[in-house]
């Protein structure tokens, strides 16, 4: 893999660290600036609101940039919102370093995911893609825990200083390891727009929004279900969540090569099995070892959905992917903000703490019928095969058939 993958999965480090980060510190944040904790809750919801508004929006706006000067805006921007996080004299103003730093989170990994793409031989991009999202995983099982470890013995705001640090290494290593990339002669804003109208990218984009809320249905409330239902104390938290990091880090090492061999079937396996281990998980969280394991697997399965998702709305944007690709990440942290409403609905109307796990089986569900519709409407096409519809230097996309499976779908 090309080394300029580095510098994308140490962007994607900054970024998974800062965005799941503030949940472990929301108790530090709301002593120290006044407030209670479910106030201080809303500086998550505030990072989810700059990464729905930003990833469409600054895609939009650098259409006509340079990729790498795009990444490279955009994680100054990151950096600078982490920076103002730490400064912060206040709650209001935190809140807006937390939108602040959301902003570019999809646009990064959109733009990057054309990027590392076109880095790699056709065969390979899903992986490649893999390899960028790694970064993030990797991030809630050491980036995560080790910032929220420094924010509890030297502040919060130490936190935010470190996250900026990170983004600062990252602008030096995107700036030395990625390559420049032109501009594809056809690329604009218009064809963008249209590539995002198309039904099967529509579709695609819904499916992580109802797929991907079945995750964080649990996982909003996978704290007070390691305390309350599994019977740990809080001390064991933090293992429980390095778990679900080690899962997501699995999840991601497999998407890639099955993605690349069969994206459709790959969707559909990882959806499927999502549905069946939340549904599997209302039971076994009442013993331990098993809820356990179970967590590891939840983690796996849930970000396998990732990277097909990721690489199916970009072959159906066909030419103009990036704003596709970034809106990919919207529907993301939709799906993070309905779920955890979501599962949190089902606890607030009397249904105890392993509620959210049916309701997000019955989420993950959804998401695959739709994914399923998606590949019959496919089908209906006539399509013989996906391909690769990266494009790659300034001419025409190359266009790679990828045989076509009975599972695949398209």
């Amino acid at each position: 893999m090309p080394v300029a993958l580095l510098a994308l999965a140490i962007s994607a480090f900054g970024i998974g660290t800062t965005e799941f980060v503030m949940m472990g510190l929301l108790p530090d944040v709301a002593g120290d600036l006044g407030t209670t904790v479910p106030t201080a809750g809303h500086l998550v919801s505030a990072y989810a609101l700059g990464v729905v508004l930003g990833a469409p929006l600054l895609t939009a706006l650098g259409s006509r940039v340079p990729r790498k000067r795009m990444l490279l805006l955009l994680m100054v921007l990151f950096t600078v919102g982490n920076l103002a996080s730490a400064l912060a004299p206040g709650y209001g103003w935190l809140l807006a370093g937390r939108v602040l730093a959301g902003l570019p989170h999809g646009a990064f990994f959109g733009v990057g995911a054309v990027v590392a793409a076109r880095l790699v031989r056709p065969d390979r991009q899903a992986r490649a893609v893999a390899t960028m999202f790694l970064g993030l995983t990797v991030a809630n099982i050491l980036g995560v825990p080790a910032a929220t470890l420094l924010g509890q013995h030297l502040g919060w705001r130490a936190t935010f200083l470190v996250v900026a640090g990170i983004g600062l290494a990252a602008v030096a290593a995107l700036a030395r390891l990625v390559p420049d990339l032109p501009l594809d002669d056809h690329r604009g804003l218009g064809r963008e727009l249209r590539a995002l109208r198309r039904p099967q990218v529509l579709l695609g984009l819904l499916t992580a929004v109802f797929g991907f809320a079945g995750v964080f249905a649990v996982y909003s409330y996978l704290a007070s279900m390691t305390t309350e239902v599994m019977g740990f104390g809080t001390s064991a938290v933090t293992l429980v969540l390095a778990l679900f990091g080690l899962g997501m880090t699995a999840g991601a090492l497999a998407a890639g090569p099955l993605t690349d061999r069969a994206p459709r079937a790959t969707l559909y396996g990882s959806l499927a099995a999502l549905a069946l281990a939340l549904a599997a998980f209302r039971f076994t969280v009442h013993v331990p070892w098993l809820a356990l394991v179970t967590v590891v697997v939840l983690g796996a399965v849930g970000f396998m959905t990732t990277t097909p998702l990721q690489m199916l709305v970009m072959e159906k944007a066909k030419d103009a992917p990036t704003l596709a690709s970034a809106s990919n990440h919207s529907a993301f942290n939709l799906a993070n903000a309905g779920g955890a409403w979501a599962g949190g609905a089902a606890v607030a109307a009397g249904w105890g703490w392993t509620s959210p796990a049916l309701v997000g089986s019955a989420l993950a569900a959804a998401g695959l019928a739709i994914a399923v519709t998606a590949g019959l409407l496919d089908r209906a096409g006539g399509r013989p095969g996906a391909s690769q519809v990266v494009a790659r230097g300034a001419g025409e996309p190359v266009r790679t058939p990828v045989p076509s499976s009975p599972a695949s779908g398209s």
